[in-house]
């Protein structure tokens, strides 16, 4: 019998970080044939080479797509889409899978959900249905949803998000968050071990930094960066952890903030351009909280019963745990913030939390599901309207 060839495509080291177990089960089942397409910063010098790291796990590149330009401006990720569009289009018309599987909602994977629709290529989508009110990763997210066959969420209100998309309900799959099941299925570093590998040692009080620009925003990134670094120059008794922004608009700016606060303070703060999920989630477990607007501080911290400290708009409409800590980007409003993560009243409550993202398992759903659906008839979608059953 032949095998079912899933085709998976990664673009960022978050993102990978996220689909490494799938690419496993993957690899491991007899009746599917992987194959890995890497794109956008991954293969930037710039951001690190980090599809190396993909091969150092273990796993084999079939098709690389070249999309990211220099420039992080609005006419430059609109030519990398365009780039992208052609790209996939090569590489699928030569791997000719049987499904693509994709995370997210940036424009790498817009850009080869165009191309598997034009190849009728049916799509398989992870983490659909969420909410970034502050991202034009907003539109794209739910553009990938309909243009989508198979969608796999990570919590129930997403499930019923994308349905009132008009996604027929069996096709909507409740498997949980990708990201819970690194940290379960990981073998997590020693502090001394971790320290060692990052040329940093800890203090008794640490945080990670993300910081990412709010892309539907114009002109706002550094103004808001640099409000989070006037707030950190006051917490003399915390080391810092920066982690560098992605390829989004105005991303190179707070790229420049970063360098310029870590020379400053090289005593007490390191950057990174990419950690690698080994040494960023062995490093959850021994710092106080995750600083910034990532989607770690929501999907991955609550499970180490951490705070999080999520500024401004990037995150607004996903779900939160207790443990997070929503601010404006203003200076004032983040020093609030980092007064109430102190307090002895919710650092008691950080012991209770639960992650609203679940339990760990969605890979092994979800590769069930890629092994058993009916390939036949998926691509003649028909709109499921909610509205006709009441």
């Amino acid at each position: 019998m032949r095998k079912r060839k899933i085709c998976v495509i990664t673009g960022t080291r978050a993102e990978y970080g996220n689909l490494r177990w799938l690419l496993e089960g993957i690899d491991a089942d007899p009746e599917l044939e992987l194959q890995i397409i890497v794109t956008g910063m991954h293969l930037s010098p710039y951001y690190g080479n980090t599809y190396k790291e993909i091969e150092l796990d273990g796993f084999t590149i079939d098709q690389k797509v070249e999309i990211l330009l220099s420039s992080d401006t609005p006419s430059a990720l609109s030519k990398s889409t365009g780039l992208g569009v052609i790209g996939f289009g090569d590489a699928f018309a030569s791997l000719k899978p049987d499904i693509i599987a994709v995370l997210g909602d940036r424009y790498e994977i817009l850009a080869a959900c165009i191309s598997a629709t034009f190849a009728r290529i049916p799509i398989a989508h992870y983490h659909g249905g969420e909410a970034t009110e502050g991202l034009i990763d907003e539109p794209i997210r739910h553009s990938i949803t309909k243009m989508s066959h198979i969608h796999f969420v990570a919590a129930k209100k997403y499930q019923e998000r994308v349905v009132q998309m008009g996604e027929a309900p069996q096709t909507v799959h409740l498997v949980g968050g990708m990201g819970v099941d690194s940290i379960t299925r990981l073998q997590l570093l020693r502090k001394s071990d971790l320290e060692r590998q990052l040329g940093f040692r800890f203090g008794e009080k640490n945080l990670i930094i993300t910081f990412h620009p709010v892309t539907l925003e114009d002109s706002t990134a550094a103004t808001q960066f640099n409000n989070l670094l006037d707030a950190l120059t006051e917490l003399m008794d915390y080391k810092f952890i920066f982690t560098k922004p992605n390829s989004d608009t105005e991303g190179h700016q707070i790229s420049t903030l970063i360098d310029r606060f870590v020379e400053q303070n090289s005593n007490r703060s390191i950057s990174f351009v990419s950690m690698g999920q080994l040494k960023y989630l062995s490093a959850l477990q021994y710092v106080d909280a995750v600083v910034g607007n990532s989607s770690s501080g929501l999907a991955e911290a609550p499970t180490f019963k951490i705070g999080s400290i999520n500024i401004g708009d990037r995150q607004r409409g996903r779900l939160k745990a207790e443990s997070v800590i929503d601010c404006d980007p203003t200076v004032t409003a983040i020093k609030t913030a980092f007064k109430k993560l102190s307090s002895p009243d919710f650092q008691q409550r950080l012991k209770c939390v639960i992650n609203p993202y679940g339990p760990p398992g969605a890979c092994e759903k979800s590769i069930e599901i890629l092994k058993s659906v009916n390939l036949s008839t998926i691509l003649k979608k028909k709109f499921y309207d909610i509205n006709s059953l009441t």
